[in-house]
């Protein structure tokens, strides 16, 4: 997860409302100085392509790569995505924060799955068809 991710789930625990990833392995991507309130928490400040290749899918079957859109853009423009779950939650978070930043081209996705819960969440899961080709216009 981003730097700014991780600050946002701290502050959620803080209100209460608990870690979310329970006692997971979490990469932070950061060059900052943060808190870490936990040891399943490790920071990173190296390059995503090799966290991923070199570190991670080694070790995990499954790598779940949690963010707003400087991770997942970043995800996506690597080619290191298969999958894109989007969780909607019924609170908004001040101004918010593009689900990806700076694609260079179009990502053809496709719905795999979406779940309604009685909290108000919804989760949409999309497989990753691939990069199209920018359209210019």
């Amino acid at each position: 997860m981003g730097s700014r991710t991780y600050e946002t789930a701290l502050s959620f625990e803080v209100k209460g409302l608990g870690w979310a990833y329970g006692d997971k392995p979490t990469f932070v991507l950061t060059s900052r100085e943060l808190p870490r309130t936990r040891d399943t928490v490790e920071f990173y400040s190296g390059g995503l392509a090799q966290l991923v290749n070199g570190r991670l899918r080694p070790k995990f079957h499954s790598i779940w790569f949690v963010g707003g859109g400087e991770v997942s853009g970043e995800c996506l423009r690597l080619g290191l995505a298969d999958e894109v779950r989007y969780s909607i939650l019924p609170i908004l978070i001040g101004d918010g924060t593009p689900f990806f930043e700076k694609l260079d081209r179009d990502v053809a996705l496709h719905l795999m799955e979406l779940k309604g819960y009685k909290s108000g969440t919804v989760e949409l899961r999309y497989e990753v068809r691939g990069h199209l080709e920018k359209i210019e216009g």
